[in-house]
Order: C-alpha cells, then sequence, then structure tokens
C-alpha cells in the first residue's frame, strides 16, 4: 500500500461543448473541490474551433496569424483564459482534458503536475504504437518537432483546473491560424495523420483513463 491511498476519479465525458462553457463547468467544479464536496474528476470534451490565449500572452493577440474577419469567417471564437502558457486552438477531433484533482497532500509541485500530464500523454500515444516525448524547455508531448498534445494549466489553492489537448484527428488546418503556443519553428501533428488511419476518440479516451489513473494513483469511476 502507499502512504497515500488511491482517490476515487470520477471520469465526466460532456462531449462537444462551447469554450466557455467548459470553463465555467471547471470554475463551478474547482470550488466544489477546495470545498471537499466532490472526488477529484477529469472532464472529457471536444470543443468547437476556437482560439485560446494563456495568460503568457497578458492579452496580446500577436501569436494570432488571421485577422478578425477571416476567424469570424471560419467561425472560430477567440477567448482570453486563466490557464499557463501561450495561444493554442482547439477543435473537433482533439481530446480536451480538464482534471480537477486536490494535489494535497503529496503532490504540490507545479512542474512535477506538468511532467505526471505530460507522462500520461506520452503512455497514451505508445499505446497506438507512437513514440511521443518531450522537448527541453517546451511543455507537452512531442513527435520529432511536432507537437502531439498541448498543456496550459491553472492551480488553485493546489486544486488543478484546465489541462491537455490531445490530438486525436483534428483538423491541423485549424493551427495556421495561429503560432502555437508562441513557438515558431516547430509544427503540429495528430495520431491520426502519424498513422494514417481514423482513431477512435473513446479508444483514446479509455487509454487516457487508463494511465491517468496509474500515474496519478486514482481509482477512476464513470460519472
Amino acid at each position: 500500500m502507499s502512504q497515500h491511498p488511491s482517490r476515487r476519479l470520477v471520469v465526466q465525458r460532456l462531449g462537444r461543448i462551447g469554450y466557455a462553457e467548459g470553463v465555467e463547468r471547471q470554475k463551478a467544479l474547482v470550488q466544489a473541490r477546495i470545498a471537499g464536496e466532490i472526488d477529484d474528476t477529469l472532464l472529457f470534451v471536444e470543443h468547437p474551433p476556437v482560439i485560446t490565449l494563456g495568460v503568457r500572452t497578458r492579452g496580446a493577440s500577436t501569436n494570432i496569424r488571421a485577422d478578425e474577419g477571416a476567424l469570424a469567417a471560419q467561425g472560430v471564437e477567440v477567448h482570453e483564459t486563466g490557464r499557463g502558457g501561450d495561444v493554442t486552438f482547439h477543435g473537433p477531433g482533439q481530446l480536451v482534458g480538464y482534471p480537477i484533482i486536490d494535489l494535497k497532500p503529496d503532490r504540490q509541485d507545479v512542474h512535477r503536475y506538468v511532467r505526471d500530464l505530460e507522462e500520461v500523454l506520452i503512455r497514451t500515444a505508445a499505446d497506438f504504437g507512437i513514440v511521443a516525448g518531450r522537448v527541453k524547455g517546451f511543455s507537452g508531448a512531442w513527435v520529432g518537432d511536432a507537437k502531439l498534445a498541448a498543456i496550459g494549466v491553472r492551480i488553485s489553492r493546489w486544486v488543478t483546473s484546465h489541462g491537455f489537448a490531445l490530438n486525436v484527428s483534428t483538423d491541423l488546418s485549424g493551427f495556421d491560424l495561429i503560432v502555437p503556443c508562441g513557438i515558431t519553428d516547430r509544427g503540429v501533428t495528430s495520431l491520426s495523420a502519424l498513422l494514417g488511419r481514423d482513431v477512435a476518440m473513446d479508444d483514446v479516451e479509455r487509454s487516457v483513463v487508463t494511465h491517468f489513473a496509474a500515474v496519478f494513483d486514482r481509482e477512476p469511476i464513470d460519472a
């Protein structure tokens, strides 16, 4: 037995929801988790096309390549957000995971938390025969010089929100609208692009749950 026994992890699959709704859901869950009213929770969502700006951008949109008219024509929203990191793109076919977990008492280390999320994503990629890894100085899961999954987190009183975005079958042209994460000399990729075939979102979700539970020592339960 580990010193801190495994805790429940409630897995909620919300399907496709707007980005703003996802943020509001997280805020409510964070408050409930801080108050001890709910168990640790992992939300899975997909978002309609949206560009989000992390706190590193300080309200500047210099890493958005497309102008407002072009974004509007493509139905792409832009949201400022309270997570770490720079600019990223979310769209259908991308598995977005929002862990609402209490890092107390034994995991109160922001860098460790990000590394642990990377580990979950690297192990998930391996389930599909893809060797992903880390790139020094950047967060996320990478295959060569291409980012497979982005990470941007927020932590409030050691309860986490925001999280990761794993490109499963995402239309990667969405990333042409931005400089992903402010990094000019690297690309993006997806499981489908790497494998040359469609990948079922359900299969990826199952894989993420398995590895998240293992890395974070939690007992997954479907909501």
